[in-house]
């Protein structure tokens, strides 16, 4: 294990609907990261997280990556990437064992009832991203983060398992082999989101990210310290900007600037008085320029959103965990489209809920992202949780797949790492 007794290379590869972005850092024995270099570039080829060209997806994640690399002064072959869409499920299962009651438990058993939790996994052709040991619970008691040396006659653990229909990986693992890039480990885009912008207290007391990106909404559900759910639904920020852009009779890109510029998810009294500057498409020259109020733009978007987070709401209600539908449990909006002005208040009303925005900043194992504003972007999240994975990294493999066509596992360099790092930490 000498060779990583200094720094390591590691490389995150966040590949979404309106963006693509590469981070290349560095990883340290004491587990701190810098960042060695940066690259991001406009998606073509992806549409709501899924791969639409395998041709043009490719040139998107090679640009990225070489913009990176260039900074860095690096190569990389293997990446740390991210799984979106608008299929993103998860399932808990639960299993069990008898206890001597007489003696205390051990490691033992902890690993006995997790080889159990993790047996036979039926994913019912869809690829398993995450397989996470998340809480035991001994004699049906409250949940414990550590059974050792307790006393009980029953030990049962819950695993969590977030899975993306495996024809679709199969595209995004295509891309990634036409790039001659290897997946050194794949982990849900909201799951980054998650690592990168709550604080412990939050993950320990309970909150949802919900990460509003280009082309879907995510969500990762957090309860004593870990993850207890992930979804997805199919809308997101350029689903607003088509609505402007339809509704306006203007370019996509003009669009696009009306949303960032006069943009909010609320209409307020003083929306009636502003006048916006609107190009009709075809035609954008000064001399053909609408004048409207700014209201007429917000009744755009204000369904829209409110749609979105209606669609949020019916997501975290059919998930069956109280935790979530409590008015205690909070929430956190990341990801490029969270950055609508108004939109917190719209969350809040409609989830009834506490809500913040969250954006990967003050992250202590991260040194010198400070240094790279843009990184701190909510737009972001995802890449930076990625690279925040490898602390995080409780993965137990199955023990056997069910209706599966094809399993993929990361190995090599970065496979050592995670075993460096759990024995050394």
């Amino acid at each position: 294990m000498n060779s990583f007794n200094r720094q390591t290379l590691i490389a995150a590869l966040d590949i979404g609907s309106s963006k693509v972005c590469c981070v290349i850092a560095k990883v340290s024995r004491n587990q701190k990261i810098s960042i060695a270099g940066y690259g991001y570039n406009a998606s073509k080829g992806i549409k709501n997280g899924i791969i639409t060209d395998i041709k043009q997806a490719t040139y998107s994640v090679c640009d990225a990556v070489e913009a990176a690399e260039q900074m860095a002064n690096e190569r990389v072959e293997q990446v740390i990437v991210n799984i979106s869409g608008d299929r993103i499920k998860s399932d808990i299962k639960t299993a069990s064992i008898n206890l001597n009651k007489s003696k205390p438990i051990t490691e033992t058993e902890i690993n006995k009832v997790i080889e159990k939790g993790v047996y036979k996994i039926n994913v019912e052709n869809n690829e398993l991203i995450h397989c996470l040991p998340i809480g035991y619970n001994l004699d049906s008691g409250e949940e414990t983060h550590d059974p050792r040396n307790l006393y009980g006659e029953n030990l049962s653990v819950n695993v969590l398992l977030g899975k993306v229909p495996e024809i679709m990986f199969r595209n995004l693992r295509t891309v990634l082999d036409n790039s001659h890039l290897e997946i050194a480990e794949k982990v849900l885009s909201p799951y980054a989101s998650g690592l990168a912008c709550l604080v412990n207290d939050e993950k320990e007391l309970g909150a949802t990210v919900i990460d509003i990106g280009g082309g879907t909404t995510s969500i990762a559900s957090f309860k004593n310290g870990h993850p207890v759910y992930f979804s997805s639904v199919g809308v997101g920020s350029n689903n607003v900007t088509n609505d402007i852009a339809w509704g306006l009779t203007t370019s996509f890109a003009h669009a696009e600037r009306l949303k960032n510029l006069h943009g909010c998810a609320f209409l307020t009294s003083q929306d009636q008085n502003e006048i916006i500057n609107v190009y009709t498409m075809g035609e954008e020259d000064d001399s053909m320029i609408k004048y409207i109020p700014k209201s007429e733009l917000i009744n755009i978007i204000a369904p829209r959103v409110e749609e979105t987070f209606e669609l949020v709401g019916k997501k975290l209600k059919e998930s069956g965990l109280k935790d979530i539908n409590s008015s205690s449990h909070r929430i956190v909006l990341t990801g490029g489209g969270s950055q609508l002005s108004g939109i917190r208040e719209v969350a809040s009303y409609i989830l009834d809920k506490q809500v913040r925005l969250g954006h990967p900043r003050n992250i202590g194992n991260i040194l010198d992202i400070s240094n790279y504003p843009i990184l701190q972007s909510p737009a972001f999240s995802t890449v930076i949780g990625l690279l925040l994975s490898i602390f995080n990294y409780t993965e137990r493999k199955p023990n056997k797949v069910v209706s599966k066509p094809v399993n993929v596992e990361g190995d090599g360099r970065f496979r050592k790492i995670l075993s460096w790092l759990k024995q050394n930490f």
